[in-house]
């Protein structure tokens, strides 16, 4: 990629941040003169960009995804201390977000300090502006996430108990524990030697090909669900999180990626294409091969 499109696409992640900036605004309350939700997103640009300083020198993308967890955790401190009068559903939406947010940095911190790195980062670390539109991306990705979380959580409007909140928990529930258990059967398949160079077909990994995505867009929806009745307004446009979180694991940055490489590893291997035909992609018993 030139320097231009990375500084083009740079330039569109931060449009983007800015447009779910406004929306979330609208009805927030306020720290002085600045709506809190917005100082929230400046928080999570600040932590990228700083953090992005010391990788590019050291040309290490070690602290990539924990950079990421602890924006949301600081954004949500910072709201939760900052907020004049947090009710209910906004101190359980802090908690949710602060709970998922803690377990994937530290696991995939974990996982990149074992492995030695991430190659997906190779090409890329060593380019400037390629390397800075990655964290600004993943300051963006942090925004447009917790946006209708982070709406609700900083929403004037008060909202009690409801379906709203019940069904929004139960599918948070679900789809973090089918990310947590989908990430520790992988990792126990990784770390048996007899193992190597092969890829997994058992656990939740035999009814779908990507349940750790699939448990992570079933909670994001849940923390919309829950944010729902909280929102008024422009707001209601944060609701666009659970589809950007779909998008991009399903079309951009997700699943694509890895099954372009699996199908560099094991393309000619008739026990893959096998599992290809056999098993969702996504959601378990809905589709095969592609789907």
């Amino acid at each position: 990629m030139s320097d231009s499109k990375a500084q083009l696409f740079t330039l569109i992640a931060l449009l983007v941040g800015a447009g779910v900036g406004l929306a979330g605004s609208q009805g927030s309350v306020a720290l002085g003169a600045f709506p809190l939700y917005a100082l929230g997103g400046a928080v999570i640009y600040l932590i990228h960009w700083l953090a992005f300083i010391p990788a590019w020198k050291h040309q290490t993308e070690h602290y990539f995804d924990l950079t990421g967890s602890i924006a949301y955790i600081s954004t949500l401190a910072l709201t939760a201390i900052a907020h004049p009068a947090l009710d209910t559903r906004g101190l359980v939406l802090c908690l949710l977000i602060m709970i998922w947010a803690a377990r994937l940095g530290s696991f995939l911190f974990t996982r990149v300090k074992r492995e030695g790195g991430d190659r997906r980062f190779d090409p890329i670390k060593i380019q400037f502006w390629r390397f800075f539109l990655t964290w600004t991306l993943s300051g963006t990705w942090v925004y447009v996430t917790m946006a209708p979380g982070l709406a609700a959580i900083n929403s004037a409007e008060a909202a009690g108990f409801d379906a709203f909140f019940a069904a929004g928990l139960i599918l948070w529930l679900g789809g973090f524990a089918f990310e947590v258990i989908a990430d520790r059967q992988k990792t126990r398949f990784r770390a048996d030697p007899a193992n190597k160079d092969r890829f997994i077909t058992s656990g939740l990994w035999s009814i779908s090909r990507h349940p750790n995505y699939l448990g992570e867009i079933t909670l994001w929806i849940g923390i919309a669900v829950i944010a729902f009745p909280a929102l008024s307004g422009w707001q209601y446009l944060t609701l666009i999180s659970p589809v950007f979180v779909i998008f991009l694991l399903t079309r951009v940055s997700g699943i694509n990626m890895l099954e372009r490489s699996g199908q560099k590893r094991w393309g000619d291997d008739p026990a893959y294409q096998a599992y290809l035909d056999a098993t969702p992609s996504l959601v378990p018993f809905i589709g095969k091969k592609g789907g």
